[in-house]
């Protein structure tokens, strides 16, 4: 007798338990399914597929495969931004710089003294003679504040690529809650005078008397600053 009433309670008392399980099991599945599908989201965005006829920049160790100037296309990437600039408009999308030419977009050099918003996702950080140039596809780019923004610059001059050394790596972010190019350019500004203040350091700024091992670390942890301010605004950041 003792038997069946252990039986009945374990039947009474299993789907209760299934009650309270399930919405935490499918808590956990969908929290993990959600995670799964953004890691492969993120990885798509930022893991480059190498087209052909694209070309590999070595220079100063950037790493990164980029369409050759005079490279066509049938649309632009969905995210780009439009400058215009004495003869028309620029279109500029991570670190790649387009014009229109009848139904296509052409890969093509960006004038100097263009200014754009935000640097790519990808950029290499030089330091030559105390002042800092961003790097990407045979590009340079100077901040001025004056201008709010990075200027299209020549390339310093008498530069030896073998000695100059780029920072430490930089940061990939991705807009977690659909930010719009606007909104991104911000945000990295905001988070870049808040990580200034914080560390003392702006790598915007020349570095005066400071060895090279030294402006690792101030960097570094420049860097540590902007990772936490831009991830508390939404964003990926690695």
């Amino acid at each position: 007798m003792n038997i069946y009433r252990l039986l009945k309670l374990i039947i009474m008392v299993f789907p209760m338990f299934g009650l309270i399980s399930a919405p935490v099991f499918a808590d956990s599945f969908f929290e993990n399914n959600n995670r799964d599908r953004y890691e492969k989201k993120y990885k798509k965005h930022y893991k480059q597929r190498i087209p052909k006829g694209y070309r590999y920049d070595r220079r100063y160790r950037h790493d990164r495969y980029y369409p050759p100037r005079g490279f066509r296309f049938h649309t632009l990437p969905r995210r780009h931004y439009q400058i215009r600039y004495r003869s028309g408009p620029y279109f500029y999308s991570n670190g790649i710089w387009y014009r229109r030419t009848g139904a296509h977009f052409v890969v093509t050099i960006p004038p100097f003294g263009i200014v754009v918003p935000f640097l790519p996702n990808f950029y290499t950080t030089l330091w030559v003679r105390g002042v800092p140039y961003y790097y990407a596809n045979d590009v340079y780019y100077v901040w001025q504040p004056d201008r709010n923004g990075y200027v299209v610059t020549n390339p310093p001059q008498d530069i030896n690529e073998e000695e100059t050394r780029p920072l430490a790596e930089q940061l990939f972010i991705y807009p977690k809650q659909g930010q719009s190019e606007k909104k991104q350019a911000d945000d990295r500004f905001a988070c870049h005078q808040w990580s200034a203040g914080q560390t003392d350091y702006d790598p915007s700024k020349p570095a005066e008397n400071i060895k090279q091992s030294e402006l690792s670390i101030k960097y570094e942890n420049y860097q540590k600053a902007m990772k936490a301010c831009l991830e508390g605004r939404g964003y990926s950041v690695r």
